[in-house]
């Protein structure tokens, strides 16, 4: 039987008080308030809208829930703070007044969105950058008091797929996590959660050389979240749109849950959910002698 990880420090979060175990994997579903998010059906116009997609995704088993204000996808430039807070504070009002005890994640690159999602109740920081692309982040995050996920990139949203390259992959990330894990715990970041970045600054083969190894980042004992729904590391082995590439997905979350993965971030909850169900269960079989 697979043994209780309950304590294990990567193992649970405090999101503002509120012990949450990572044991089994939790779902994040994805809630863009976007009007140009990479897939079409996670895009959310309007607080009513952001509210029903909550609802339904906290109904299929949604551990948590991240709205994220601006675009990531490859080629997308930065968008300014205001502009950000304007289309992201009154979703997140909206869902929290309505789901008071769901766990909200907000993905942001900008330290005063953060600033500004945390007073409303987000509970967790996702930031695509490692703090590149606003220094104050860290900073900010260590006053708030709140988890943090340091996620992978090489280069930015604009740039980060004009020719990726590595020399050794999985030696490079976890240079980089290393000296970034450093720098947070410098500064008080304690609850902290690594991304290794799918499709940020990497091509299809990186993308399944990263998910081959993703199971050596245990060494930091740090939870892991994975962002791999309907990315081009499934259109394009499968020749189809995001739209087509459910199936694919879900494929790789049971790949990702057996490499230790904490976390699933997708646009699918249900399927996800499934996912962790099946896969805990052949992990939890006694292994016969």
């Amino acid at each position: 039987m697979a043994k209780d990880t309950f304590f294990c420090p990567n193992r649970t979060l405090n999101c503002q008080g509120k012990l949450v175990r990572l044991s089994p994997p939790l779902v994040m579903g994805i809630i863009n308030l976007t009007p140009d998010s990479f897939y079409e059906g996670s895009r959310y116009s309007s607080p009513l809208k952001a509210v029903e997609k909550a609802a339904g995704m906290l109904k299929e088993g949604a551990g948590m829930l991240d709205l994220g204000a601006a675009s990531t996808r490859p080629g997308a430039g930065p968008i300014k703070p205001e502009e950000e807070k304007k289309r992201l504070l009154p979703a997140l009002q909206a869902i929290l007044r309505e789901f008071p005890d769901a766990l909200v994640s907000v993905d942001t690159y900008h330290a005063e969105t953060a600033r500004a999602s945390v007073g409303e109740g987000a509970g967790i920081i996702n930031d695509i950058s490692a703090g590149s692309m606003d220094p104050a982040m860290a900073r900010t995050v260590a006053g708030l008091g709140v988890p943090y996920v340091l996620m992978h990139m090489q280069g930015t949203p604009a740039t980060m797929q004009d020719n990726p390259r590595y020399t050794h992959l999985i030696r490079e990330i976890t240079g980089f996590f290393d000296h970034h894990i450093a720098r947070l715990l410098d500064l008080g970041v304690h609850d902290i959660i690594l991304d290794p970045g799918f499709g940020f600054g990497k091509t299809v083969e990186h993308n399944y050389e990263l998910l081959a190894g993703m199971d050596f980042f245990h060494l930091f004992e740090r939870p892991l979240m994975v962002g791999l729904s309907r990315k081009s590391m499934v259109t394009r082995v499968l020749g189809v749109p995001p739209g087509d590439a459910l199936n694919g997905t879900t494929v790789l979350h049971a790949v990702a849950l057996m490499k230790g993965a904490a976390i699933l971030r997708v646009h699918d909850v249900r399927e996800a959910v499934e996912a962790v169900k099946i896969v805990q269960a052949f992990q939890n079989v006694r292994q016969l002698d």
